[in-house]
């Protein structure tokens, strides 16, 4: 392994080492909502570059951590050198690269592909004749043991010589006084 190679020690180290448009940002207040949080790091932020997304998580694995993913490097890698150790809200700033990209910028570059379940979905047979076809189809009706159509047509009870259906004969309005016609 040769020493160009071989990383540094330190976070100053990770910051130059990758360059990435995702910040990974470390001891944020874990004490403001997270409406807050995103809304105060995106105003923050965005003086450096457009900002695609912030994401903060209150979760106890999360809190007090933030990505926030810039449209291109260079806004990142400013914002990362103006605000590396900034004051927030009494808390001091550790910004280092993200050691991946967003899914945001796979989105827009159109090479997202979504995570793969942990546990194997098992369908039943009909959920696979019903969900395996394309969009908007429907399945086809299940034949008999004859290989015919299960359903059987029934014809009208009431069939109308003129197409019209019946009037009720209750009807105290006469004939010519039911027109739409003036």
């Amino acid at each position: 392994m040769s020493s160009q190679n071989a990383p540094s020690k330190g976070a100053d180290a990770k910051a130059a080492g990758h360059p990435n448009q995702t910040l990974y940002c470390t001891n944020l207040p874990d004490k403001l909502r997270k409406h807050d949080l995103r809304s105060s790091l995106y105003t923050l932020f965005s003086t450096y570059g457009t900002v695609l997304d912030v994401v903060a998580m209150k979760t106890s694995k999360m809190r007090g951590q933030a990505h926030i993913v810039f449209k291109d490097v260079q806004a990142s890698t400013q914002a990362l050198r103006a605000l590396q150790g900034f004051d927030f809200f009494g808390k001091q700033m550790k910004i280092v690269y993200a050691k991946g990209t967003s899914d945001v910028l796979a989105k827009l570059r159109g090479t997202y592909v979504a995570p793969a379940t942990e546990q194997p979905v098992v369908s039943s047979d009909l959920q696979k004749s019903i969900f395996s076809g394309p969009p908007g189809a429907i399945p086809a009706r299940p034949a008999n043991v004859n290989g015919e159509n299960q359903g059987v047509k029934r014809a009208r009870e009431e069939e109308s010589d003129e197409g019209e259906a019946p009037m009720d004969e209750d009807s105290d309005v006469p004939m010519e006084a039911s027109s739409d016609e003036d």
